[in-house]
């Protein structure tokens, strides 16, 4: 005879007073620790009160079928085993039982031996299983802590990088968290999905990392660029993407920092993309770039203001700006009143 299992507790249903009894010898000849309950209601209650790793449940019973109690307690008590006990030899049942997820079946009158086997089976499953669940639910906590810390640790890295840009281009501190907050914004008001959301958030934080490679005067330049100084800088997007294309974010950030110059109609750079070659997040942020960089002071040009900005992006909404990103754009400084917040 095995040894008993410390806390393994059996609820018997069934209407019949003799094959409780009967199942309640049984059960004790291995020593488990059984509730009896001679209907469905009565189970029911106990179900609430008590906590069970196994359920004999007759299939036939008064008021409530046993089927129907079947599904109840594996639905309600998944930490809970069940085997159904009939007086019908019935293929068709019981194929319909196991396929509930029921762990086994057993047609009185029942031998003691049959008894034992399908109830020291069915707990040791029920065991291996609850151990699969309870690791796969650690695992799972485990994972997502390892995440969130590797997330924070990205995001320092990012503000890092950040940093480092805007102490090359004093002219545009702050530029980068203000686009990456208004293009966030954006994504929001056009209901983009939460992941996608940070995914733009990061790409904003960055997008002009490229800028490193730029001479400091270049950048800090008074007056109106050369076309050779102009296209230097406009290799930043470049430079940027080639930095980033080997760290494995989540998102494509990489891209979206390649393609923030680009335009609708294929006038941007540094690839001349168009429509749907370009990333719908790169529009947002081509856009949060125009707006940021129009309501801030350069050192080539005095401050423009929102205004003006928003003027820009309408008249060039379906042109060069992607019509939705310019409708939320606009809803959010003329309806929602938008401002920045990021210094």
């Amino acid at each position: 005879m095995e040894p008993a299992i410390t806390g393994k507790k059996i609820l018997i249903i069934d209407d019949d007073e003799s094959v409780l009894r009967t199942l309640k010898r049984i059960i004790d000849k291995i020593r488990r620790e059984c509730v009896l309950a001679s209907s469905a209601e009565e189970a029911r209650r106990i179900l609430e009160q008590e906590s069970f790793d196994l359920v004999l449940c007759d299939i036939r019973l008064p008021g409530e079928s046993g089927m129907d109690l079947v599904r109840h307690i594996l639905s309600g008590y998944p930490e809970t085993a069940v085997i159904v006990v009939s007086g019908l030899d019935d293929p068709d049942v019981a194929e319909k039982a196991l396929e509930i997820g029921v762990y086994g079946f057993i047609v009185k009158p029942f031998k003691v031996s049959e008894v034992i086997i399908n109830v020291s089976n069915a707990l040791r499953r029920q065991k291996l299983e609850s151990e699969s669940r309870r690791y796969r639910e650690n695992l799972e906590q485990l994972v997502a802590v390892r995440t969130e810390k590797l997330q924070d640790t990205l995001d320092g890295l990012i503000k890092v990088v950040a940093g480092i840009v805007e102490s090359k281009d004093p002219y545009t501190a702050g530029h980068q968290r203000k686009v990456a907050e208004l293009a966030c914004a954006i994504a929001c008001e056009m209901d983009f999905a939460t992941d996608q959301v940070k995914g733009i958030l990061m790409a904003g934080t960055v997008h002009d990392l490229g800028k490193v490679a730029v001479p400091s005067e270049i950048l800090s330049k008074p007056g109106r660029l050369s076309n050779i100084e102009f296209a230097i800088i406009k290799e930043h997007p470049q430079v940027g993407y080639d930095i980033l294309k080997g760290i494995d974010f989540p998102w494509p950030v990489a891209m979206m920092v390649l393609q923030h110059h680009e335009r609708m109609d294929g006038s941007g750079y540094p690839c001349g993309l168009k429509g749907n070659e370009i990333l719908p997040e790169a529009r947002i942020l081509m856009v949060a770039d125009v707006m940021e960089a129009m309501a801030s002071h350069r050192p080539y040009r005095p401050l423009i203001g929102i205004d003006i900005a928003l003027e820009e992006i309408a008249k060039n909404k379906g042109i060069l700006y992607e019509p939705d990103v310019v409708d939320a754009c606009i809803n959010l400084f003329s309806k929602k009143n938008f401002c920045f917040t990021s210094s």
